[in-house]
């Protein structure tokens, strides 16, 4: 997975794999996905980050299997 901010136009772009992207939909007017030939998720973009997703702050935590 990677994550790029683009600070230029407070856009985030999270990459969960590299298929290729055969559908995009607009979830709102800021978020859309993009969706491989067979409905896996792909990307996500996420327009205005900072106010409508209130991503100032990032992190990660895997959690053990329970």
């Amino acid at each position: 997975m990677k994550i790029k901010y683009f600070p230029d136009t407070d856009t985030a772009l999270f990459e969960f794999s590299v298929r290729p992207v055969a559908e995009t939909r607009e979830i709102s007017e800021d978020v859309c996905v993009d969706l491989d030939g067979q409905g896996r998720l792909v990307s996500m973009t996420i327009e205005h980050a900072k106010t409508s997703a209130s991503i100032k702050d990032f992190s990660f935590q895997e959690l053990a299997a329970s």
